[in-house]
């Protein structure tokens, strides 16, 4: 009785011991979500559409419309670039008297050095597609 009561006993801690490891992950793109969440407040900081503020803010609506993978030039390679993403965030700007009705757009390239994603303004793209306009 006290074996099999011991057997389940060693069974649970190893399974558990599974469990709470901490996953590694090959994604290239692990964190950008992070960059994006960033770059969203800045937008609702510096942007135009986002100037007028109701309650503490300028802006609602934020939605990423696309996120397309870019090309890797030799030279952002040899610089330690290991992934590179343009993505095209919409929303939308609130009135004096929080209405909103004044669209918004932004475009961001997105690149990732030494595990770190590192943010540049980008031409306008297509909002869905992410393609160059």
């Amino acid at each position: 009785m006290i074996r099999i009561l011991l057997a389940t006993a060693l069974a649970g801690l190893a399974l558990s011991a599974c469990s709470q490891a901490t996953p590694t992950s090959d994604d290239p793109y692990a964190g950008l979500d992070s960059g994006i969440l960033s770059w969203r407040t800045s937008l609702e900081a510096t942007h135009p559409a986002c100037a007028t503020k109701v309650d503490g803010s300028g802006c609602e609506g934020f939605q990423v419309t696309c996120k397309a993978a870019q090309t890797i030039t030799p030279t952002e390679k040899a610089g330690g670039v290991t992934a590179k993403v343009v993505a095209a965030m919409s929303f939308l700007g609130k009135n004096a008297d929080g209405s909103t009705n004044r669209p918004g757009s932004a475009t961001a390239i997105f690149a990732k050095s030494k595990g770190a994603w590192v943010r540049m303004e980008a031409s306008p793209v297509n909002l869905t597609t992410c393609a160059p306009v």
